[in-house]
């Protein structure tokens, strides 16, 4: 993976528009947080191959920290904290935040076909 590059991160999320397609999208602090406080929670949330066809997608930050959102027919999918990015086998497109450990954070992967289980 490398640093996200605004422009070509948004050309990649425009290309997948009005297509159905599916995301993974994931967000943790992991084990992380009771190794390091044992009276912090652990969070997360998982969702896979969830089949879903995007109007619009925005790319938004500067820095080292961008938000990408996904404007669906009644709502909204988002992830925030993403550093970076990559094209994984030509057609899935993954974006992850990682901490200044390199531990990671979020992750948000979309792809014309079903991610492997």
């Amino acid at each position: 993976m490398k640093p996200i590059e605004i422009e070509k991160v948004q050309q990649a999320l425009d290309s997948y528009l009005n297509k159905e397609v599916y995301v993974h999208l994931e967000t943790t602090n992991g084990a992380y947080a009771n190794h390091l406080d044992a009276n912090a929670y652990t969070v997360g949330a998982y969702i896979r191959n969830a089949k879903v066809t995007y109007k619009q997608a925005k790319i938004i930050g500067e820095g080292n920290s961008y938000r990408v959102g996904l404007k669906m027919e009644l709502g909204w999918i988002y992830a925030e904290g993403l550093t970076d990015w990559t094209i994984y086998q030509e057609d899935q497109l993954l974006l992850a935040g990682h901490d200044r450990e390199g531990r990671l954070m979020v992750a948000l992967e979309i792809s014309e076909t079903p991610f492997h289980q």
